[in-house]
């Protein structure tokens, strides 16, 4: 065998090879697919609250004390001005004994000073006293009546003091909370009370934080009480709390209510009916959401080559398990809602029916 013929038959095996070479076919991905459909948005929100007064007051001592009586409990209903609790008055009362006994001796110094700086107004006029005396006698009456004064203010302290072991209603309304028994002692400032004022009131309501997203009209309210649909009044937002509740991710509203029927008692539950802008929106499961650099987008199927691509989306709210797309998406659209993870632009997709 000649050198030719040798590298002829090496060369063939390998020249088979390179004309039996081919590309490895992208393999089709199986997802779940749902044909969206523009929906109208729900006309109205119904949530349940609470109805508390407008007015609350913490209430307390202005003075320390041992506790010897109490009055209300929670639930009462009281009048401004009713007692509500008392420290004992030992200490006060001896004060003000004191304080009535420093008066006395203080008037008692103003007489004899008085009647000596009368005699010697009269033994100067008669030149039968001296300047200095004279002098001496009036200083003395001076300091006397500063003396009185001084001891009337302590004793009007001492009064206001007495006094303030007495805990009164500031105005009428119904005990909301307490923090003293009989036998307690308690520190001046020291809550002891809340008081839940009368007259105007608020429905309280939690509020999803999704809805302030959304298209929520923060006008009027309709209110009724759960235990009694016919027991109804009209309400407007009067505050939004500005923090977000980090544990339940709502927004705490309170809402006014005119003209409150009696039966709306402090504590009822109550439901409160807002409506929601006219809107036509599409909603698709949380699963179908996934992102374009920083921004939100879906993947679709093209029914003509059962290709998946990449479409950008707005989004008009958020809800549970759901999400509003404002923009991106038209009726029709084959939107894939399981699947998408490891899917990329152009590669082949199979389904095997809608998602229900």
């Amino acid at each position: 065998m000649n050198a030719a013929l040798a590298v002829a038959i090496l060369a063939t095996p390998l020249g088979a090879c390179n004309d039996h070479s081919t590309n490895p076919v992208e393999r089709a991905a199986f997802v779940r697919t749902e044909i969206v459909q523009p929906q109208d948005g729900q006309a109205s929100l119904t949530l349940t609250g609470e109805v508390q007064a407008r007015n609350r007051a913490d209430l307390s001592f202005r003075i320390s004390g041992r506790v010897i009586a109490r009055l209300v409990d929670v639930g009462a209903r009281v009048n401004g001005g009713d007692v509500l609790a008392r420290l004992d008055p030992a200490e006060q009362q001896a004060e003000l004994e004191a304080a009535t006994a420093g008066v006395a001796a203080a008037e008692s110094q103003l007489r004899v000073a008085q009647a000596t700086f009368d005699r010697q107004t009269s033994l100067i006029s008669s030149g039968f006293t001296t300047r200095v005396a004279y002098d001496q006698a009036q200083e003395q009456l001076r300091t006397a009546q500063s003396t009185l004064e001084s001891a009337k203010a302590e004793l009007g302290k001492a009064r206001e003091a007495l006094d303030d072991t007495e805990l009164h209603a500031r105005a009428a309304g119904v005990i909301t909370a307490r923090s003293l028994e009989v036998g307690q002692v308690v520190q001046a400032a020291q809550s002891v009370f809340t008081l839940a004022q009368d007259g105007e009131r608020d429905a309280i309501f939690d509020v999803p934080e999704s809805m302030f997203l959304g298209n929520v009209d923060h006008g009027h309210v309709s209110l009724s009480l759960v235990s009694g649909p016919d027991i109804t009044a009209v309400g407007y937002v009067r505050e939004i709390s500005p923090a977000v509740d980090p544990k339940s991710s709502t927004v705490r509203v309170k809402v006014a209510i005119q003209n409150p029927p009696p039966a709306m008692t402090l504590g009822s539950a109550i439901a409160g009916t807002a409506g929601t802008k006219a809107a036509t929106e599409i909603t698709v499961p949380w699963t179908a959401l996934t992102a374009t650099g920083s921004k939100p987008a879906v993947w679709i199927v093209d029914p003509k080559t059962s290709t998946a691509s990449l479409k950008p989306v707005i989004v008009g709210a958020y809800e549970a398990g759901a999400v509003l797309i404002k923009e991106g998406l038209d009726a029709g659209d084959r939107v894939v809602v399981d699947g998408g993870k490891l899917l990329s632009s152009g590669q082949p997709v199979t389904f095997g029916g809608d998602r229900s």
